[in-house]
């Protein structure tokens, strides 16, 4: 497990934020109560982050956070100093945070700062700016607040690079900079991706407020002025990137099923067009099937609904591990799924169902009485042809669903008209 180290003299309140973090976070926590405990500590161990007071018996002025910095340890600075040029001069070091000691707040604000930096590991930004200096800024106080970093010079080289890098979940780019500025960037992003999709953060030391409003309208998210502070910039990243997840929860509770995670029939329908276009610019062809569990109802009925949901979710992950990244699988409801199958032939197609198929046959659960449950599927598959409706293949597929339930079930019936 990863560790936190605490370093704090007053005992009381380093026992209470471990205390919080344990309860709260997936972290072991160390507690050193002077600069040699520290030292001992980071001897033997590598931390995630190291929160400090900069008054220790041992180190009374502020030695203990150069020395972290010198271990490249990440760190936060937990201090009743409320000097503004000290904290000034603090924030200038490639620290977190500063936080003031004011009571039960900041340690709930402590947690919530772990919460996000964990977060944060999820994520890669994309920095584009012509500046050498300014990319090697950005990115040391980025990658401090634990993001991947990725840097570019200009707007070109920034749309190529999200062309081939779909995990990109924030652009930060400067105005001003040779063959495509940072609004023609933010101009060309916006056409194929909206702001809930990609947020862009724009910066510039343009004294025309009109700029400002320029970068916003054509669907930039959030706008700094150079110069800025460290914490103005954090403040403004975490911002974005929050939105941005807490719309992306909205859009998955819309999109995909609450019990196995896969898109759901909705999602399906929306989006199934993508794939027919995907599959005539690749020179794929396009198998629709329909999967469903047989005798369902009897695994409900047996064990309870509490393990035809096992059921439900063990189907879904055959589903997903012997599809592509490529392939639609959505649940339809209750017991039924759906996939839309990109591949080169018929017999490719009818032979990822098949393995579909004996996967299923030969995977089995643990009911809530302790005894192994086993159950089959029967699919129904057949291929889309160029001008079809989507709906009309559906049908159709379902006709072979009834027509392999009919037969005898645990079989693939796959055939066209």
């Amino acid at each position: 497990m990863r560790r936190i180290l605490v370093i704090e003299d007053n005992k009381t309140l380093a026992n209470l934020i471990a205390k919080k973090i344990d309860m709260e976070l997936p972290f072991e926590v160390d507690i050193a109560y002077r600069m040699s405990e520290a030292k001992l500590f980071l001897s033997r161990y590598n931390y995630f982050v190291t929160l400090t007071d900069l008054n220790l018996p041992d180190s009374p002025d502020g030695e203990i956070v150069d020395f972290l910095l010198e271990k490249k340890q990440k760190v936060i600075i937990l201090t009743s100093n409320i000097d503004k040029e000290f904290r000034k001069k603090m924030l200038q070091k490639n620290i977190i945070d500063y936080i003031k000691k004011s009571g039960a707040q900041d340690i709930a604000y402590i947690i919530t700062m772990l919460k996000r930096l964990l977060a944060n590991e999820k994520h890669t930004v994309l920095v584009v700016d012509d500046s050498m200096p300014m990319r090697t800024k950005y990115k040391n106080m980025l990658e401090n607040l634990f993001f991947k970093v990725l840097t570019v010079a200009h707007g070109e080289e920034a749309v190529n690079l999200i062309e081939t890098n779909p995990n990109i979940s924030l652009v930060v780019t400067d105005y001003n900079m040779p063959v495509m500025d940072g609004l023609e960037l933010t101009k060309e992003l916006r056409k194929e991706h909206d702001k809930n999709d990609l947020p862009i953060i724009a910066v510039s030391s343009s004294e025309d407020e009109e700029v400002i409003a320029l970068f916003l309208k054509n669907g930039a998210n959030d706008y700094i002025k150079k110069p800025f502070s460290k914490e103005e910039f954090y403040c403004r990243v975490d911002n974005t990137i929050e939105a941005y997840e807490n719309i992306q929860t909205i859009l998955n509770s819309a999109n995909r099923d609450f019990l196995t995670g896969l898109y759901n029939r909705r999602y399906f329908f929306t989006h199934i067009d993508e794939y027919i276009q995907k599959a005539e610019e690749e020179y794929f062809n396009l198998y629709i099937a329909m999967v469903d569990i047989d005798d369902f109802k009897r695994i409900n009925d047996t064990y309870g609904h509490e393990d035809g949901d096992k059921a439900i979710v063990g189907l879904s992950e055959i589903l997903r591990t012997n599809t592509k990244q490529q392939d639609l699988v959505a649940r339809f409801g209750g017991e039924e799924f759906c996939i839309a199958l990109l591949a080169q032939n018929d017999e490719i197609a009818f032979d990822v169902f098949e393995r579909i198929r004996k996967c299923v046959e030969d995977f089995s659960f643990t009911a809530q009485n302790g005894e192994r449950v086993s159950f089959t599927i029967s699919i129904g598959a057949t291929k889309y042809e160029a001008g079809e409706d989507i709906n009309d293949v559906i049908n159709e597929a379902d006709m072979n669903l009834y027509e392999a339930k009919k037969n005898g079930k645990n079989q693939v019936v796959f055939k066209k008209g």
